[in-house]
C-alpha cells in the first residue's frame, strides 16, 4: 500500500514539474518574441525587454510614471530624474551599454548632440556643454527597472534665448538623401515614404571601417519638425546597418544616422517628407 502511495505521489510530482518547466519556457520564449518587435508597447511606453525602437507615440501616450526636469548651468547641462512622489529615480537598466542617453537639439533642429551624463548624485546626471545661447530640447532616452515611461521632449534655456538668433523650424524635404560628413558618404534607402506602414532604412556606406558604436551598427534618431515626437531606433540584427520603423503620422521628418567608422562617431542628418496612407 505504501509502495502504491509512494509511485503515485512520484507520478505527480513528475508530471507537475514536467508542467512548470514547459510553461516557464513558453512565457521565456512568450517574452523574447515580443521584446524583438517593439521595444514600445501600442500606446507609447517603453517597455523592458529588448528591443530595435523606443520613443514616443504622438497618438498614444500613456502616463510616464519619471518626471525629468533639464537645466542648463555654466559648464554643464543637468538633468534630474523623480518619480511622481518626488523621490528620485535611482534604479534604472543598461540601456545599449548607457544607463542615460541625452539627445539635445536647438530650435531649428540644426544643433544635434548625443551625450551620455554621468551619474552625480540620486537621480542626478550632469554632463559637460557647449551650447550657445538659445532654446533647446532635450530627450532622455531611460530605461527604469520598475517605472512606466516614455520619452518626451524636455525645453531648456542656455544664457539669455533672446539673444540667440530667431530661427524657423521650416524644414524642407533633402532632393538628395545622400550625405558627407568629415570625408565619409553615407546613402539613405527607404523602403517606403508612406505613414503607418513599416518602413526599411538602408543606409549605404563604406563598411570596411564600420565598427559598433554602443553595442550595434548604428544608431538612428528621428523628430519631427516641431521636434514633439521621438524615435531612437537601432539596427535589425547585429551586423547590417538596416533599420525598421514605422511613422504614424505624414509630415516631415528629420533623421540623424550615427556611425563609428575609423574610430569616430558621425551623425549624418537626412529630411524627408511621409506621405498620408494611399
Amino acid at each position: 500500500m505504501k509502495k502504491s502511495i509512494m509511485t503515485a505521489v512520484l507520478y505527480v510530482a513528475v508530471v507537475l514539474g514536467g508542467f512548470a518547466a514547459y510553461d516557464e519556457w513558453v512565457v521565456e520564449k512568450q517574452q523574447v518574441a515580443v521584446g524583438n518587435q517593439h521595444g514600445m508597447n501600442e500606446h507609447g511606453a517603453q517597455t523592458h525587454e529588448s528591443s530595435h525602437e523606443h520613443g514616443s507615440d504622438p497618438l498614444h501616450d500613456v502616463q510616464s510614471e519619471v518626471n525629468v526636469s533639464v537645466r542648463a548651468e555654466q559648464e554643464e547641462v543637468v538633468i534630474n530624474l523623480e518619480d511622481k512622489a518626488g523621490n528620485p529615480v535611482t534604479e534604472l537598466e543598461i540601456n545599449h551599454e548607457k544607463i542615460l542617453h541625452l539627445i539635445m537639439v536647438d530650435e531649428s533642429l540644426q544643433k544635434y548632440d548625443h551625450v551620455h551624463p554621468e551619474q552625480t548624485g540620486k537621480g542626478e546626471f550632469r554632463v559637460p556643454h557647449s551650447l550657445k545661447e538659445g532654446s533647446y530640447k532635450a530627450f532622455v532616452d531611460i530605461k527604469p527597472k520598475h517605472l512606466a515611461y516614455h520619452v518626451t521632449p524636455v525645453p531648456f534655456t542656455v544664457g539669455n534665448p533672446e539673444a540667440a538668433e530667431d530661427h524657423d523650424h521650416g524644414l524642407l524635404p533633402d532632393s538628395t538623401l545622400t550625405r558627407q560628413v568629415d570625408g565619409e558618404t553615407v546613402t539613405l534607402l527607404m523602403s517606403s515614404l508612406q505613414a503607418n506602414e513599416p518602413v526599411m532604412l538602408n543606409f549605404e556606406l563604406d563598411q570596411t571601417n564600420l565598427t559598433p558604436y554602443l553595442g550595434a551598427m548604428g544608431h538612428v534618431v528621428i523628430l519631427d519638425e516641431k521636434a514633439q515626437h521621438f524615435l531612437h531606433v537601432h539596427p535589425s540584427n547585429e551586423k547590417q546597418p538596416i533599420f525598421e520603423t514605422r511613422f504614424s503620422q505624414p509630415g516631415i521628418y528629420k533623421i540623424w544616422a550615427e556611425f563609428k567608422q575609423n574610430g569616430k562617431v558621425r551623425a549624418f542628418p537626412f529630411v524627408v517628407e511621409i506621405k498620408g496612407e494611399k
